[in-house]
């Protein structure tokens, strides 16, 4: 492309033309050229129909280089950077808020899923290592409730928010992890077909690019394998993706009062409904108290399209009409609360800064792990951790979980490495809820325990590809495997189960 100087008063701006400006006169191009609204200067085009514009090319200033990026901050990204970290890899955490935790922050969660399972009829941790001691920090702080029983099958296990952020960033400043926050992905460059050469992040100060000899996607929404071309897939293939949901958190509740509500709280729906005082957007309607009994979270929305199918957390339009409508179905959800006895005096504390996305891409790896892995708790040799929470559909007006047999089965399946390795890229893994899984499949392993173990995996196999001079796909699994255990995690296989809660 043609480059010109084209002068504005006091200013000097050097910019590389689009190819249908290159041999035009200056005179026509000021025509078209004008200020941005931010104060660059841009091209305007001549087409006022079109549906696109030519961005003019820039130099994007290098941020850092590093052995392994890791994209998201969720509980993937937060196990992936530490794993990297430790085995001494220089490693940069990118994270789009000012705080880490993902959904189990940004959306007001709150609650650890997937970190037990129900082996025989018995309640045992079964995701340890980095888990473990994140989870001790947020104890040290205060902040950790005792596991709690759901649906008289698995055990949950809520934390107060603000201890697990501080958590969250003693664990990486521990394991000399560089944190880059308020920085949104925003595409990669390519060195080839096969290779990322550099992430490009949207921050304060700009566009920025960080390159890696490994990048990890966590994601959550699979930007960045989508953005290197790897394969994916999108809810159920058919338009249907699990429900989104906006939590909320209330304070000045009546503990005594209150109780156990959490048990008459469904009757006490119905009887609403059926008075027609009250409408709700789902039933299974969860409200449970925090670490004080006077603060309760509570999730009783769903977000849809007009069309009544799920809010798409890939659409802006789809997100800005979720957020809107969450917070409005916390309003109604609210007012019903203060029916029950103990909330009558209570009031929203805390709405998230987002809507709780479920499901949204899902990236094809070299293997897909399936609702019937979880249903029949299925072994791998390639196993890197393990998820014990069941199938948890958020399906249209309800939500529906389904369980392996119950005490029969030993409760958790295995998650294979091939599921964090996606196709067609060389230099690149993912994990969490983006990672290689069937639309059922997904639906079990996408919680913060399963997402602990993957990150954690992710990161080791990095810094394994890393050390060996070869490409994720190509470790071997076995060392990977002793690796994680030399680390106290628990990988199935023929580990003992580990004791305790």
């Amino acid at each position: 492309m043609d480059r010109r100087v084209f002068k504005t008063v006091g200013l000097v701006a050097i910019l590389r033309f689009p190819p249908y400006l290159a041999c035009q006169p200056l005179a026509a191009i000021a025509k078209i050229f004008r200020p941005g609204h931010d104060g660059r200067h841009s091209i305007r085009e001549p087409n006022l129909s079109s549906k696109t514009i030519e961005e003019p090319a820039r130099q994007i200033p290098l941020y850092g280089e590093y052995e392994v990026a890791v994209l998201g901050g969720g509980p993937a990204g937060i196990a992936a950077a530490v794993a990297a970290a430790r085995a001494a890899r220089r490693t940069l955490l990118i994270e789009r808020y000012g705080f880490l935790g993902g959904m189990g922050t940004a959306a007001g969660v709150t609650n650890f899923c997937g970190l037990h399972a129900n082996v025989h009829g018995e309640m045992h941790r079964v995701v340890q290592g980095v888990a473990s001691d994140l989870l001790a920090r947020i104890d040290r702080l205060g902040g950790l409730n005792a596991p709690h029983l759901v649906l008289g099958k698995i055990f949950a296990q809520a934390y107060d928010t603000p201890a697990y952020k501080i958590a969250a960033d003693d664990l990486l400043a521990a394991h000399k992890v560089d944190i880059l926050f308020h920085a949104l992905g925003a595409g990669v460059v390519m060195q080839d077909d096969r290779r990322i050469n550099v992430l490009m992040v949207e921050t304060k100060a700009g566009r920025q690019a960080v390159r890696a000899g490994i990048f990890i996607d966590c994601s959550g929404d699979g930007d960045l394998a989508a953005w290197a071309g790897a394969p994916f897939e999108v809810g159920d293939n058919n338009g249907s993706m699990l429900y989104p949901s906006m939590m909320f958190r209330l304070n000045g509740i009546d503990p005594e009062r209150a109780g156990e509500a959490w048990r008459s709280i469904p009757a006490l729906m119905e009887k609403a409904e059926a008075a027609g005082t009250h409408r709700f957007p789902r039933k299974a309607a969860i409200v449970r108290p925090q670490r004080h009994g006077i603060e309760w979270r509570v999730n009783f929305t769903q977000l849809a399209r007009e069309d009544g199918t799920a809010v798409n957390g890939l659409e802006p339009d789809d997100l800005t009409r979720g957020e809107i409508d969450g917070r409005h179905q916390a309003i109604q959800a609210f007012e019903f609360l203060r029916t029950v006895p103990g909330f009558e005096n209570s009031y929203i504390v805390d709405l998230p800064p987002q809507l709780g996305i479920r499901e949204t891409r899902r990236v094809v790896g070299g293997y897909m792990l399936s609702g019937d892995d979880v249903l029949g708790c299925a072994s791998f040799e390639d196993s890197i951790g393990v998820n014990g929470w069941p199938m948890e559909q958020h399906v249209a007006g309800n939500v529906i979980f389904k369980f392996p047999p119950i005490p029969e089965s030993r409760g958790f399946n295995e998650l294979p490495y091939r599921m964090l390795v996606p196709e067609g890229v060389d230099n690149l893994l993912m994990a969490g809820r983006c990672a290689s899984m069937t639309h059922d499949g997904q639906s079990a392993a996408r919680v913060s325990g399963a997402c602990f173990a993957m990150g954690e995996a992710a990161g080791a196999a990095a810094a394994l590809a890393l050390s060996g001079n070869t490409i994720p796909r190509d470790i071997a699994p076995e060392k990977l495997q002793q690796a994680l255990q030399h680390h106290g995690a628990f990988i199935g296989r023929d580990q003992s189960v580990p004791a305790g809660l």
